[in-house]
């Protein structure tokens, strides 16, 4: 159903085919055609704009108009279409492309996932407990697979620096997002948490943040989230002092 809403626009007299802005979005709503940037399709795209930062030549906006629904359901089954099988795929790994096959913007799950709390004794500290890419906040699509009904551990960038048994205290059995609310843009994590509650089932949050001020905004922006959402999801905070320690 078509509604009146965000929704990214391309100049086509600005845009140079560089492809930067198909790597930056999530959803896989871009794609380089004719050496031009074009929109896939209206229900890809969620129209929080992160991909305007991916375009030198200023040719990516967002604007309001008359556009499909996004479809979290839609981008998950685009994202999915051309995922190999973990039996194919290198490593035992769920692999889904996005334009430019850049690292930083394909879904990934590792199999680890499918067993996320195994028993204290079987950490390995030298293994991560990472189960899934990307986890930057800006990055992913509120239809990630990796989202549907999880733990979520939203964390400032700096905390897995300081606190040195990150991945056995907070990441294992957890989906990581991880973003910086001083230097990105809080209401875009809003928007961006907003949909995911909206749409992922997420059974409880933890925040880990740092004790310095700029960090003091993030669980604010996770509960201001979930009060757009209309979601009441358990959620704890977690500081951790900038010499490494729960405080």
């Amino acid at each position: 159903m078509a509604k009146i809403r965000k929704i990214v626009d391309i100049d086509e007299q600005l845009c140079d085919g560089c492809g930067m802005c198909a790597t930056a979005c999530a959803e896989g709503a871009l794609e380089i055609r004719d050496g031009k940037a074009r929109l896939i399709k209206e229900s890809y795209c969620d129209g929080l704009g992160a991909c305007l930062s991916g375009c030198p030549q200023g040719a990516v906006r967002v604007i309001e108009r008359d556009a499909d629904e996004f479809d979290p359901e839609a981008v998950e089954e685009h994202l999915t279409s051309s995922r190999p099988s973990p039996e194919t795929s290198p490593g035992g790994k769920m692999v889904a492309p996005f334009p430019c096959d850049c690292p930083s913007s394909r879904i990934e799950i590792f199999s680890k996932q499918a067993s996320p709390r195994r028993p204290a004794e079987d950490f390995d500290p030298a293994r991560s407990e990472l189960s899934h890419w990307p986890i930057q906040i800006r990055l992913v699509p509120a239809g990630a697979p990796f989202l549907k009904g999880a733990d979520l551990l939203v964390v400032s960038d700096c905390a897995p620096v300081a606190y040195p048994d990150f991945h056995q205290k907070f990441v294992r059995g957890k989906t990581v997002l991880l973003g910086c609310p001083k230097f990105d843009n809080a209401q875009e994590y809003v928007d961006k948490f907003a949909e995911i509650f909206r749409v992922a089932g997420i059974r409880s949050v933890t925040v880990v943040n740092m004790e310095v001020p700029c960090c003091s905004a993030l669980p604010a922006i996770v509960r201001k989230a979930m009060q757009e959402a209309g979601k009441s999801i358990p959620i704890e905070e977690v500081v951790v002092s900038i010499r490494g320690e729960i405080v």
